[in-house]
This record gives structure tokens, sequence and C-alpha cells, in this order.
């Protein structure tokens, strides 16, 4: 995994430099952090209240292409709608997240067998996500950036490529017997033996984010961004009970992200 996303940001890096050079766009680098909330098929589906208990932290850099303005002249480039309302944003981030059952069914009066088998099971994934997103800026970014104080607020939309390392356990023993697992994580999932799996994997996302800039300096913004991240799996999270037989395991895995970030613009 490491091999490979080294040769995308070489190769990114270098297109960007090319980029540059050849058609005169400027550049922007910046870091982001923030709690993640992950929603799985751990607590309750479709309930973000019950499952902001299985929160995480996310950390990533990340890099803009500046259309509005060419840094080789120090100069605007050419007025258009595009050049002045979108950014392109390139990142490479990592999120890791603690998961465990949580809502009604592990509820402290609760105490059948599978309630505590429910509260014993515990997971986690960690994520690598390589990607790009074009960000619209409805007000205009010429404008934003002759301006200290000015806020800049955006959407984006892209797609990221990511590895996961999904772990799953019971504080019981190991999982896959009658005494330790839920009955529906015994049954057998896509070609695996149970509903279960620590295993690491690729998956494909979509990406969607809104936030806002706020002009620090000439050379400096602060951000902050609400992202809604859907994974083509619903093996990121460790779990995925067999669809076919328990119908509330329909949505893969997703997650909601804020973030806080510095950008700092490159001459």
């Amino acid at each position: 995994m490491l091999r490979y996303v080294s040769l995308i940001l070489f190769v990114f890096f270098g297109f960007s430099n090319n980029s540059n050079a050849q058609f005169g766009f400027s550049h922007e680098v910046g870091v982001i952090a923030g709690p993640v909330a992950f929603q799985s098929d751990y607590g309750e589906r479709y309930s973000l209240s019950t499952n902001a208990g299985n929160t995480g932290i996310g950390i990533g850099i990340i890099h803009y292409i500046n259309f509005s303005y060419e840094a080789d002249c120090n100069c605007y480039t050419p007025e258009t709608y595009f050049n002045d309302h979108f950014k392109l944003r390139s990142e490479l981030s990592y999120n890791k997240t603690n998961l465990e059952h949580l809502g009604e069914w592990v509820a402290p009066d609760k105490t059948s067998v599978g309630a505590n088998q429910l509260r014993a099971m515990k997971g986690s994934t960690a994520v690598t996500n390589i990607g790009m997103q074009l960000e619209y800026f409805p007000l205009s970014i010429r404008d934003f950036t002759a301006s200290i104080g000015s806020l800049g607020p955006f959407v984006s939309l892209g797609a990221q490529f990511s590895y996961y390392n999904a772990k799953a356990y019971s504080t019981l023993g190991p999982l896959g017997t009658p005494l330790t697992t839920f009955p529906k994580y015994l049954v057998p999932t896509d070609n695996r033996p149970y509903g279960f799996s620590t295993e690491g994997g690729s998956v494909w996302s979509v990406v969607s984010s809104v936030g806002t800039r706020y002009k620090l300096s000439p050379l400096s913004d602060f951000m902050v961004d609400l992202r809604f991240q859907y994974y083509f799996s619903n093996w990121v999270d460790g779990l995925n009970p067999n669809p076919a037989i328990y119908k509330e395991n329909k949505a893969n895995d997703w997650l909601v992200w804020f973030n806080v970030g510095y950008i700092y613009y490159l001459q």
C-alpha cells in the first residue's frame, strides 16, 4: 500500500509542477484534523445520535490547484467563471475509529446471552484515503483573496481510493463460536465463513463536503469543513451480516468527518 501511495504522490506532484510551469496555475498546501463519526454495523442502523459514540480522529495533508492566480507572473489569470469559483483539491488522509455496539439492545437492563455477546464485541478500522475533489465557491475567489478577514464558503464533490484495516474481537474469547458470537455474525457472508472479518482491503468512495475558509493573511487561510464519505463496501468496519437474511443490513459503511485546517499559498 505504501508503494502505491508513494507512486501516486510522485505522479501527482510531478503533474502539479509541470502544470504550474506550463499553464500558470498557483498552488496551496495545508493540513487538516478533526473528529470522525463512523456509521457502521456496530450500533443501530440510521441512528447517528446512537452511533456518535463510535468516533475517532482523522488527519490529512491537502493540496489545491488555484485557477484564479498565476504564480509565475504574480498576477490573476484570465477572468472566467470557472477560474473565479472553482479549485481542485487533492488529499492524503488517515482516520481510525474504535467501534462497539451501542443503543437499546445493549442497554444495562438487557441481561440476555445475546446482549452480553454484543456488549463484548469490539472492533476498529483504520483507513488511508487518497483522492480529489472539485470545490465550488459561490462567492468570488478573487474578492476573498484580496480581503483579510473575509469568508469563502464552498461545497465539494469528489472520489477517493481507500485502504482499510479492520479488526473484530470479543472480550468473551475468540469470535466464531456460539459462546462468544451473536448468532447473526455466525452466518457466512460474501464467501467469508462469518459475518465478521479481521482483514485489510481496498475500496472506492464518494466524498462530499461543505465548509468555509477564513482569510488570515495574504498567504494563509483557516478552514472548517464537514465531510460525508460513502464507501462502496460494507466490510470497512469488519462487520457485514448476510444481507439476504438480515434485511436491516442494506447500507454500506459511511462516515461524517468535521475537520479544521490551515492552508498556505505557495509563491
